[in-house]
């Protein structure tokens, strides 16, 4: 069976693991924490990165910073991981879906500012796929009624939007370093933080709510509790495994991105059949993931049992956060978002990672050609 996933090792992680052992700092927020955390300041341009446990938490820290309460209504795509919404409604707000694009799973822009009220405050964009959102009116929209722009960049590293890193352009961002994503940390995360406001405080709610980090850094001879916050640092061992992975990122990037393009080059063919990605002309692709989008729920069913009786595995993807058991049970609206639906039903996506080889993906896309030459 070809696995969707397999985990890639670049060799150092358990030599990175056992020196954190070794040297005797095992919490969080030591030198592997650090030289992550510097690596994406220098690499990407973030004004601070802070290491979290998960995409979860840099998504829950985002929402403490922006003093989320109830009442707040947070815009974001329907078409998303259940995180995106879950950390503003554990603070009270009301989350409003936008709808998905016609040709990508990415929210429509053309269609946000008929949602936004005098009760918005902030907008989170997801760059699915890795694929970047159309941030610039996004960030118009935001100038324009004084709201906050948090991005979603869990699929995204390594990716960009008309030469800015994605993350680095809303206020806040938060990655994912799940063994799913291009550079892992088996669970792991990152806030990313460009607004100079919010970095003392992002500190301080890392480190549970103390001035920890500037106590030890000499500016003040004392620390204790200052703010909210909670224990959202990474141990050493997550942060040096990252830091392995972060030292091969150009490899890595390389290798996936010949990969999609193989199968870009051969799907294409059934183009009249079926879609597959399109990259919009200010975006990049970083090859987090190669998907196609079947024509119906019952298709993509159909091709799914194709596929694994030929020992392929692949799998859809998300559910609708608009017609989930708890946005029914907690929330009155039942918006219409027939392009969320549509990839909620027909949305496939294809084994990808690093030991994938191309005989590999021909076998796969010979399958899923002689599927649809049979249909």
């Amino acid at each position: 069976m070809i696995p969707f996933n397999k985990p890639h090792l670049t060799g150092k992680e358990v030599h990175y693991m056992y020196d954190a052992v070794y040297k005797g700092k095992l919490s969080g927020n030591g030198i592997y924490t650090e030289k992550c955390q510097h690596f994406f300041e220098e690499k990407y341009g973030f004004q601070k990165a802070l290491l979290t446990t998960s995409c979860t938490d840099a998504l829950e820290m985002c929402a403490l910073l922006l003093n989320i309460k109830p009442g707040d209504e947070v815009i974001m795509p329907s078409y998303t991981f259940v995180s995106t919404a879950l950390a503003f409604v554990r603070q009270g707000a009301k989350v409003i879906f936008a709808d998905s694009e016609n040709n990508t799973p990415n929210l429509d822009v053309t269609k946000l500012e008929i949602l936004i009220t005098d009760k918005t405050k902030v907008i989170v964009p997801v760059h699915y796929a890795g694929v970047a959102v159309d941030m610039d009116p996004i960030m118009d929209l935001a100038s324009k009624y004084n709201l906050f722009v948090v991005e979603d960049a869990a699929q995204a590293i390594d990716s960009f939007y008309k030469g800015r890193p994605l993350g680095t352009i809303g206020h806040l961002s938060a990655f994912s370093f799940h063994e799913t994503k291009n550079i892992i940390a088996g669970e792991g995360g990152m806030l990313g933080i460009n607004d100079e406001r919010f970095v003392e405080r992002a500190e301080i709610i890392w480190e549970k709510g103390t001035n920890r980090s500037s106590f030890f850094r000499g500016e003040v001879n004392k620390y204790g509790w200052v703010d909210i916050g909670s224990s959202f640092l990474p141990s050493e061992t997550t942060a040096a495994f990252l830091y392995a992975q972060l030292e091969n990122i150009g490899d890595i990037q390389l290798r996936r991105i010949s990969l999609w393009n193989s199968y870009f080059d051969k799907l294409k063919l059934l183009k009249d059949k079926i879609a597959i990605p399109e990259i919009p002309s200010y975006a990049t692709c970083n090859a987090h993931m190669f998907y196609i989008v079947c024509n119906s729920l019952e298709e993509r069913n159909r091709l799914i049992q194709t596929l694994k009786d030929n020992g392929i595995y692949s799998v859809f993807h998300y559910l609708s956060l608009h017609k989930s058991p708890y946005y029914l049970e907690h929330f009155s609206e039942r918006p219409i978002l027939v392009k969320a639906d549509k990839y909620t039903d027909r949305l496939l996506r294809l084994p990808m990672f690093y030991e994938l080889n191309e005989e590999q993906v021909k076998m796969i896309c010979d399958t899923i050609i002689r599927f649809y030459s049979n249909d």
